[in-house]
């Protein structure tokens, strides 16, 4: 565990990081790109760890999109699917819609990252794979409840299921949004 106080590679000046003297920043008008933000990094060293830190993330949620679109792929083919109702069927395809739509949300970086690559256009890049990223877990977060809200009304047909699926996703919601911007707002530095 972490504790609150503790430094990270991140907070470490630069000159710790890279054992080496840290660069002074540009000063003046026309800095440009060599501009040193509050972690002693230019823009180009911060687009370069953002990426990276991206491309990590990036591989967590795409394996599981592309399990969980690869399974909803397959029920089309089973015996039990042409039973279903008109109702669970249109679910189904939602759902199906709603994952291909994630994965490609999730997939988009990589690709964005290769057309763009060599460019000299990183910061830019990272911010729209970023946004790309979050709309794949937006996405993603409805491919999930939409599956739950199938299986569950397929396999017990019980009226409570809406609720419990409710419950499922205010806990998502809390994990994925309400605990990481609460944290933000509380031990942010205001920079």
């Amino acid at each position: 565990m972490i504790e609150r106080n503790a430094v990270t590679p991140e907070d470490e000046p630069r000159e710790a990081r890279h054992g080496g003297k840290a660069q002074e920043p540009d000063s003046g008008p026309g800095a440009g790109t060599g501009r040193h933000d509050g972690r002693g990094e230019t823009e180009e060293e911060r687009a370069d760890r953002r990426w990276q830190e991206l491309l990590q993330e990036i591989r967590v949620a795409q394996t599981g999109v592309q399990i969980l679109l690869g399974f909803l792929l397959t029920v089309v083919f089973t015996p039990l699917f042409h039973d279903l109702e008109r109702t669970d069927r249109m679910i189904y395809l939602v759902t199906v819609v709603l994952g291909s739509l994630a994965t490609g949300a999730l997939i988009g970086p990589v690709s964005f990252h290769r057309i763009v690559s060599g460019r000299r256009v990183k910061p830019q890049a990272v911010v729209w794979a970023s946004r790309l990223t979050f709309t794949g877990i937006l996405l993603l977060l409805a491919t999930l409840t939409a599956a739950l809200f199938l299986i569950l009304r397929v396999a017990t047909h019980d009226p409570y299921v809406p609720w419990l699926v409710s419950g499922i996703l205010a806990w998502y919601l809390v994990c994925w949004f309400a605990l990481p911007l609460w944290v933000r707002t509380h031990y942010a530095d205001g920079s």
